[in-house]
């Protein structure tokens, strides 16, 4: 995708501070109160976009979803900014809906395949994903123990990505998958205990924090940072997204995900909300489903 010298939620900005800046010296005028919230904007670069847009670009009005768009990005960290590819907003709004109208398809029963779960973002201690399916080991996969189930929107993702991994000769190993509160509980537990709570907090998650309760995570092959080098690892990496599985922990994302680098563990989150990150977040889940949050918060 081309990119430009900003970011594309600057030229949102941009033109929101032309709109908000004419209809505020109209009401000035005319002594009414403006009929637009004046948005936060960036100083330096931003201005100089909107400085030097065309006359035909300064009389565009947005429209509440493109205003709507610039209030949720303005929200997000600089970091999830900086992800963000310049192009058109309009583009943006229409990719977005793909991946809300799939959402709409989900059970109304459980939490969204989209739900944020992290360190700020938690599930009670009864919080048990509805009619979790057994995973056990078949034809299509290997098991590493047998107590591991998913929720079935994950289940049959599993069987998507794994029927399509052996017709390239590969049988893919689930290790681990739903995880109790209870049971993370006494996980993190044994870890603080083997490492202390610093740096058992950078690879686990404390109870009602962790993916696996939601019941769509999984880890694969040795859980062993080698896994991604395996023939396994690199076909998983190359192929999950288009079975809507995402790597939830990427390398150099600890300060944004809270933790170190996984290259077993990912998320199914469905093949529009895949295609949605890698176009538009730089391919980083946290920064996806950061974005979701505050759009349906807004």
């Amino acid at each position: 995708m081309r990119r430009f010298i900003l970011p594309f939620f600057a030229l949102v900005f941009a033109l929101t501070a032309v709109s908000c800046s004419k209809t505020s010296a109209s009401a000035n005028m005319t002594g009414q109160s403006a009929a637009q919230p004046v948005m936060p904007v960036a100083s330096g670069a931003v201005e100089s976009v909107a400085a030097s847009a065309s006359a035909s670009a300064k009389t565009v009005t947005l429209s509440p979803e493109e205003e709507k768009l610039a209030r949720v990005l303005s929200s997000m960290s600089d970091r999830a900014k900086e992800a963000i590819p310049n192009g058109d907003p309009k583009e943006f709004l229409a990719d977005l809906q793909k991946v809300l109208e799939e959402e709409k398809k989900f059970r109304t029963d459980d939490l969204s395949l989209y739900f944020l779960i992290d360190k700020k973002h938690s599930v009670g201690s009864d919080y048990e994903p509805k009619d979790l399916i057994p995973v056990k080991g078949n034809d299509l996969w290997n098991v590493s123990r047998n107590d591991l189930s998913l929720r079935p929107e994950a289940y049959h993702g599993l069987e998507e990505l794994s029927a399509a991994a052996l017709k390239d000769g590969i049988k893919l190993m689930v290790s681990s998958t739903y995880r109790s509160y209870s049971y993370q509980e006494k996980l993190f537990a044994r870890y603080v205990a083997q490492d202390g709570v610093e740096l058992a907090e950078r690879y686990s998650a404390r109870p009602g924090t962790s993916q696996h309760q939601l019941g769509c995570a999984v880890d694969f092959g040795s859980i062993t940072d080698d896994w991604g080098d395996t023939k396994m690892g690199k076909w998983v990496y190359e192929h999950a997204a288009d079975y809507g599985w995402s790597l939830s922990f990427p390398q150099g994302y600890e300060d944004v995900t809270g933790y170190m680098w996984e290259c077993w563990h990912f998320r199914y989150i469905g093949r529009e909300a895949c295609a949605f990150q890698k176009k538009w977040f730089g391919n980083i889940q946290q920064f996806m489903l950061e974005f979701l949050d505050a759009w349906s918060a807004f």
